[in-house]
């Protein structure tokens, strides 16, 4: 079997070594090189056509955002950022992945040998993802070009209790960025899972709040889900669809893990279908592994209509691809075109 081919780039000659020693640990990764700046990383990547980039944040000569902008304007390729928790870190993150970057893996806030060691899996994981992922050139910015859709007058009283839940991962946050900004201001309430640590979903909500006609915040427990607003499941958090009366709110907890994730989507999904049964739709976008699947069968099951990303603008067919496989899903389309067939849908 042919394995990933890694090349390293950090300032730190100690995380070099360490994502090195971790990275090499998975029979299915070969570390081929390390780099200390950018400069010497674009010889590198000249010299050994590297599968898979792992690249620090902040670095000398040329910083990491710099060196990523160059890179997927000339030479798009999988790119994991490799950042801190601190309030920059974050948003500088959110900018990478806006630039073309698949993933990023999170430094330990203490202990960093023995914080990487327990986050290994993690990162051989997000790794193993980029490297399927299909990496497109660097986009210009058309969002003024975004077509845009309504709720017919007939429609309005029919969707008062729709709900619509979203889930994603890997490729997600620019995916959801895509599809959010289409969508007008009168848009029926919308729950999301997208898998990401705490202290990146704030600021990730916050950005998207700047960019979009509704409204879109970090979850807060009981919180009420109305028309027009978009609600993200914080870090750490998961987060379920919850009824009172006429209103609909949602709640989070801290429970275990559900396929390996917190928030999973599994979760969100589950509780629509209990929840808002056929009065709902449901969306999975881009992502690695199967989280999700179950749950919008169950979607599926009560009634509710169900769409799922075509592999052909996926940046990982994973989720999409597992939701599929189990039957649940009533619509396949490309990226472009799912908030098209959510308004048809509504519309109807």
């Amino acid at each position: 079997m042919k394995k990933i081919r890694v090349l390293v780039i950090d300032d730190s000659a100690l995380m070099r070594q360490l994502l090195t020693s971790l990275l090499s640990s998975d029979p299915a990764i070969e570390v081929i090189g390390t780099a200390a700046d950018p400069y010497i990383a674009r010889d590198k990547i000249k010299e050994l056509d590297p599968d898979v980039l792992t690249l620090d944040v902040e670095m000398p000569r040329m910083d990491g955002l710099t060196f990523l902008e160059k890179l997927m304007k000339g030479h798009p390729m999988p790119v994991v950022m490799v950042s801190t928790l601190t309030e920059a870190g974050c948003e500088t993150t959110m900018r990478a992945l806006e630039l073309g970057a698949v993933d990023f893996f999170t430094k330990p806030k203490f202990d960093m040998r023995e914080g990487m060691k327990a986050e290994a899996a993690l990162l051989t994981e997000l790794v193993k993802a980029a490297a399927q992922a299909r990496v497109k050139p660097l986009k210009k910015n058309s969002s003024s070009n975004n077509p845009t859709y309504a709720l017919a007058s007939s429609a309005m009283a029919k969707t008062t209790d729709t709900i619509i839940a979203i889930g994603a991962s890997t490729g997600g946050t620019e995916a959801l960025r895509d599809l959010l900004t289409t969508l007008p201001p009168d848009t029926p309430p919308i729950v999301i899972t997208q898998h990401m640590p705490e202290k990146f979903t704030k600021l990730f909500a916050d950005r998207l709040n700047t960019q979009c006609k509704i409204t879109v915040k970090e979850a807060e427990d009981g919180d009420a889900v109305i028309t027009g607003r978009a609600l993200i499941a914080p870090g750490s958090y998961h987060m379920a669809l919850t009824r009172s009366g006429a209103r609909y709110q949602v709640v989070l907890n801290q429970d275990p893990l559900v396929n390996r994730h917190r928030p999973s989507v599994d979760v969100l999904f589950d509780s629509v279908a209990e929840t808002a049964g056929k009065n709902a739709l449901g969306v999975i976008l881009t992502g690695m592994g199967n989280d999700g699947a179950a749950g919008m069968l169950k979607m599926n099951k009560a009634g509710a209509f169900t769409i799922a990303e075509d592999e052909s603008s996926c940046v990982v067919f994973g989720m999409p691809k597992k939701a599929i496989e189990a039957g649940g899903v009533d619509k396949i389309v490309p990226l472009n075109e799912v908030a098209a067939t959510m308004f048809k849908e509504l519309n109807r």
